[in-house]
């Protein structure tokens, strides 16, 4: 094994020599039996609005508060070690920014080794160690606490995750063995592999008493203290500590390698096998089982440096940067202070749209919101299912009885427009047809007040054309959802050329409230998401109809690691839908987009695949093969040449919206097809994938992003 003493890692602290270092400040705390008990809280010295991170130097300091604690236990002059943190957190882990910079795969295997070597310091300070788990805590933060022998944690922590797996890497500090050997493999796979795969899930504290990653839980009045005595308990005995979720023989005999298998069936067919972290992370915990600590160590640092070393990690920081900081602060966005105040919303629309957005702004603006349709039956349709929501939610313990009782009090229906003349922002979820939503929106307009904001959810109409026959068209802004309402985080604003700043402004305003992130497109086919889409389902289709398998195509994208094959997002958006998008794109730019009538005899038949009784796809449908059957055959392509043609094609149709200025960069696009289309964190969205495969090399000759966004070289 090796000997982590003997690493020089002057190189590496020096890398980091800018980095905002997390202090280690030491205390003796005489307890009540009257030991000592050396308490470091580690510290970075600014307020809860910068948690607490560790670079080389940070953890090279903690390092050294605990030789020095060695030094003074090997003297009796402490009886225990304790570690906790400043007001409110732990620590957020390792300082990506830091391991980002990175310049090479030795230096990145030091950065596993040296949090190795300062943690494991905890297992060898001679006296028994503490971690009081007093706030946040993610990443090398929960690494910190599972190094030490036992553990507290405080009833009102929000958030412990180890979502290194989200950002490419694995849990490298000795999370990987660690845990599964604390918890059982079961309640490690879900904390390392499956919760940062549902959007990061944390956990709270009660969960993390639950799972056994903590022994004791203790309130936030006094945490602290309430710690410390039960510290004192262990250390005298009159504390038993019992871990019933720790593996036992039976657990690594028989359990273990049934839940890994499980668990990888159930990766292969959520995501594929692009993702590389989870399964390097899965690989790890299938080892966890046996074996010493320190080869589950020397695992973890080279599955870390390969990692780090590699594509999906410098691609996958770079797509968190996007959601973490240019999510909070939209390019082009105007000023807040524009923005008009909200206090009543109308919908234009009953049915399951309509329905999702009515539910969605009572809950979140928690303001009076009307729905309206064609007859009073499609209302109360409309009603019933907003109404059955609701108590979905109240059922499930997501809200109070106060909630719904107020949420059920905020929401009406009408047939009659006058009831939309007091409310601030109407949004429209009609048929997506051009004359359909102007004589809504001109009906509309003659009942609301002059400074209402008028909002059309098309998804490919143009919104300006849209507002062609408003009195006031720059009141009118695009507010593009993506489906399920309540759980797709991307709203596309549009911003047409007669919409005026207050109206902009407003609408992000609106977004921000609605918990969903914002990005301003230019009024074009389709805007972003489905512009790009409708490429790839337009070359998908095009295949077909030329003769090329289903098979062939379904499976020739899958290096882009989507969440879903060309087909199956065609019969989740709907067959009618998804040839309305081709549509309309087909119009706009005949040259560069297929039409398919096959997709229209598609949408007739009503399905592509052959499903069981739990809507698991079995196959191609047969009738759905001989409606795409070419009369002559047809050519097929490889699915080499299906792959090349659509990233071609996404290559040169992204260069374009950025040349038209659709967008204001090329971290916009990304944006939205990680938000708006699942495109994976690991690939760090659409264009740094291009940009690697050579794409955009091959079209235009250059690259979306300089430097590329690739991995070190060896």
């Amino acid at each position: 094994m090796t000997d982590y003493s003997k690493i020089d890692f002057s190189e590496l602290a020096a890398l980091s020599a800018d980095e905002v270092v997390t202090h280690s400040y030491v205390r003796d705390v005489t307890l009540g039996s009257g030991k000592v008990l050396a308490l470091i809280t580690i510290d970075n010295d600014r307020d809860h609005t910068r948690p607490s991170t560790l670079g080389a130097n940070s953890l090279l300091e903690y390092g050294a508060a605990l030789d020095d604690l060695a030094q003074r236990a090997a003297r009796g002059e402490i009886q225990a070690v304790a570690v906790t943190g400043k007001p409110y957190i732990l620590a957020a882990g390792a300082d990506l920014s830091k391991v980002g910079s990175i310049p090479n795969r030795e230096l990145a295997k030091q950065m596993a080794q040296l949090g190795h070597f300062v943690f494991g310091k905890m297992a060898d300070v001679g006296v028994p160690s503490f971690a009081f788990i007093n706030g946040l805590a993610l990443g090398g933060g929960v690494e910190i606490a599972l190094a030490a022998d036992y553990r507290t944690v405080d009833s009102s922590v929000p958030a412990l995750a180890l979502p290194e797996v989200f950002l490419g890497i694995i849990p490298g500090w000795g999370g990987a063995y660690l845990l599964p050997n604390l918890i059982g493999i079961e309640n490690a796979l879900k904390v390392i592999i499956e919760n940062p795969l549902k959007n990061n899930k944390t956990l709270k504290g009660p969960e993390v008493l639950e799972l056994g990653i903590a022994d004791a839980m203790f309130g936030p009045a006094t945490y602290l203290e309430d710690s410390l005595a039960w510290a004192d308990g262990v250390l005298g005995g009159t504390v038993k500590v019992s871990r019933p979720n720790e593996p036992g023989k039976i657990e690594r005999l028989v359990k273990w390698d049934v839940a890994i298998g499980v668990a990888r069936k159930m990766l292969e067919n959520r995501i594929g096998t692009v993702a590389r972290s989870p399964y390097a992370a899965l690989d790890l915990l299938k080892a966890a089982k046996s074996g010493t600590k320190q080869e589950g160590f020397a695992r973890e640092d080279e599955a870390l440096a390969e990692l780090v070393s590699g594509d999906q990690f410098r691609a996958s920081i770079y797509a968190f940067n996007l959601v973490q900081k240019r999510a909070k602060k939209p390019a082009g966005s105007p000023d807040k202070s524009l923005a008009r105040p909200i206090t009543k919303v109308g919908v234009i629309g009953a049915g399951l749209m309509a329905s999702q957005f009515a539910l969605l702004f009572v809950r979140r603006l928690k303001v009076p919101v009307v729905i309206t349709d064609l007859d009073q039956s499609r209302v109360d349709k409309g009603l019933d299912y907003i109404r059955g929501e609701i108590a979905t939610l109240l059922a499930k313990g997501r809200i109070s009885q106060d909630e719904s009782n107020r949420l059920n009090a905020l929401i009406s229906g009408t047939t009659d427009k006058a009831d939309f003349a007091d409310a601030d922002w109407v949004i429209e979820a009609v048929f997506e047809e051009l004359g359909i939503k102007q004589d809504v929106f001109a009906e509309i307009e003659k009942y609301v007040s002059p400074t209402a904001i008028l909002a059309t959810n098309t998804s490919s109409l143009s919104v300006e054309q849209i507002g062609a026959k408003l009195a006031h068209p720059e009141r009118l802004v695009g507010f593009h959802f993506f489906n399920p309402v309540a759980v797709m985080p991307l709203v596309e604003v549009v911003n047409t050329p007669k919409t005026d700043e207050a109206t902009l402004a407003t609408a992000m305003v609106t977004a921000a409230a609605l918990y969903k992130n914002a990005v301003i497109t230019r009024d074009t086919p389709g805007f972003v998401v489905n512009r790009l889409l409708a490429k790839l389902l337009g070359e998908a289709m095009h295949a077909v109809d030329t003769g090329t398998p289903f098979e062939v195509v379904n499976t020739a994208v899958a290096p882009f690691g989507l969440p879903m094959t060309p087909f199956e997002l065609l019969e989740l958006v709907g067959l009618t839908v998804g040839a309305h998008v081709l549509d309309t794109h087909h119009a706009a730019f005949p040259d560069r987009f297929f039409e398919s009538a096959n997709l229209h005899r598609l949408a007739e038949h009503g399905r592509i695949f052959d499903r069981d009784a739990k809507g698991r796809v079995t196959g191609f449908d047969k009738t759905a093969v001989k409606i795409v059957a070419p009369a002559d055959g047809g050519t097929a392509m490889t699915a080499a040449e299906i792959l090349s043609r659509v990233e071609d094609g996404l290559a040169d149709e992204i260069k374009r919206m950025l040349d038209d200025e659709v967008v204001h960069a090329a971290e916009d696009i990304d944006l939205c097809m990680i938000l708006g289309a699942g495109w994976p964190f690991q690939m760090g969205g659409v264009t740094p994938y291009l940009d690697r495969v050579g794409a955009s090399e091959r079209v235009f000759g250059s690259t979306f992003h300089t430097p590329t966004i690739r991995g070190l070289d060896a």
